[in-house]
């Protein structure tokens, strides 16, 4: 049995973040995880640490779009009839809280969050020595059509406006000048120029991790089996050991509900499947490219050109279909160069999305030494640190910055 000040369960950009920045504050901190840091969501993502996303990711409330939906028409969303008994409320939910009203009061919060995302990870990749993953200046999205890019040039330099956010717009001549891996002509591009991009996001994460390990803390690769609370704290069983501590943080993604589930915490997660897939031998882009009209991303890794798919809404041990990867990949080829495929199959993986789309980072209501971090959705890798270092200076001081992020607000 092993004893420290606070047990960390997920070791993926938010759980690895929450280990470091309690271990700043003077906590004795185990951080564990089934698989080595890094390899699970936080793996799979585009990469970016997205300061322009002032709002998080709503749900389209247009008839036209619900009906496009429906349908399965377009490759930003797909969704399996056998899933939707488990993800119905949850989606219900997510629907209300995308309303203009509820979305602007959202983004007072989440605003404040993503601005300063930046500052909060500059500190950690240097001390990791990871500035080599990092590219700024921000990605780009192109259109073919000029009523789609004048549409939606005007609702960016509103957003931009609004929330002080870094935009540049560029005709087709200096998108293709930019961007030579294009092979075809667009209208224009809007570029979001706050943003930074990493060319490994499950690298940064295991860089993260070792800087955690190089400062006194302790990772252990271990299946939790049982969390029990006790009379000096917590138990957390797991192969072949126990560990104890007096509080503990369940940090562990779309896996965070079904470990608090047996303490009587019923948690709405809404798990949006994503897929990439790497792709070598063509042209390497300088930057993210998403196309607005086929809604395809491609964004160059380390790897090679990762294509990244949209949201599935999939139960959760449901076999792979990535139809929305072959719609992507098909749409890149007839803009670039994208060379043949990396991996076999497909990676794939779960965003973990609360129904009002805050994440949680707090105290428990029914637990004493019990706190909730988790449902970031599509910024669990922007947001990490940040909500790590309010959830930290909570644990250590008793201050909630942000009492939006409260489990209370959800009955938890």
């Amino acid at each position: 049995m092993a004893q420290s000040d606070v047990i960390v369960l997920g070791a993926g950009m938010v759980g690895t973040s929450t280990a470091l920045a309690l271990q700043q504050r003077g906590r004795n901190v185990l951080l564990l995880d089934r698989r080595p840091a890094g390899r699970e969501t936080s793996y799979g993502n585009a990469g970016l640490i997205q300061i322009e996303a002032a709002l998080p990711m709503e749900m389209p409330r247009a008839l036209s779009e619900l009906w496009r939906i429906a349908r399965k028409q377009g490759n930003d969303i797909n969704w399996h009839l056998n899933a939707m008994p488990e993800h119905a409320s949850a989606l219900l939910r997510y629907w209300l809280a995308s309303s203009p009203a509820r979305l602007r009061e959202i983004g007072k919060t989440w605003s404040q969050l993503t601005w300063r995302a930046g500052d909060d990870h500059a500190p950690l990749i240097a001390a990791a020595g990871a500035d080599h993953l990092i590219r700024k200046g921000g990605f780009r999205i192109g259109f073919s059509t000029e009523a789609a890019f004048d549409r939606s040039t005007r609702e960016a330099q509103s957003f931009a406006a609004e929330y002080g956010r870094g935009l540049r717009l560029l005709d087709g001549d200096t998108l293709a000048a930019e961007e030579p891996a294009l092979t075809r002509p667009f209208v224009g591009a809007l570029q979001w120029t706050d943003t930074w991009a990493c060319r490994n996001p499950g690298a940064l994460v295991a860089a993260y991790a070792a800087l955690f390990e190089a400062r006194g803390g302790q990772f252990e690769m271990s299946e939790v089996k049982s969390i029990t609370p006790t009379a000096h704290g917590w138990s957390v069983q797991v192969d072949g050991a126990r560990h104890e501590a007096p509080e503990i943080v369940i940090a562990a993604g779309p896996w965070s509900a079904r470990l608090v589930a047996p303490l009587g915490y019923r948690v709405q997660i809404l798990r949006k499947r994503g897929y990439h897939r790497h792709f070598q031998g063509g042209t390497p882009l300088n930057m993210m490219f998403s196309h607005a009209e086929s809604r395809s991303v491609v964004v160059p890794m380390e790897q090679g050109n990762r294509v990244l798919t949209g949201a599935e809404i999939a139960r959760e041990n449901a076999p792979p279909t990535p139809v929305q990867l072959d719609r992507a990949e098909a749409a890149a080829r007839t803009y670039m160069n994208l060379g043949s495929a990396v991996e076999n199959m497909p990676w794939y993986g779960n965003r973990p999305c609360m129904p009002d789309m805050l994440p949680l980072a707090g105290k428990a209501s029914r637990h004493n030494g019990l706190w909730l971090h988790f449902g970031h959705g599509h910024q669990g890798f922007t947001l990490g640190p940040t909500t790590s270092a309010v959830l930290a200076d909570q644990m250590t001081t008793g201050v909630a910055a942000f009492p939006a992020l409260s489990p209370a607000r959800l009955g938890l």
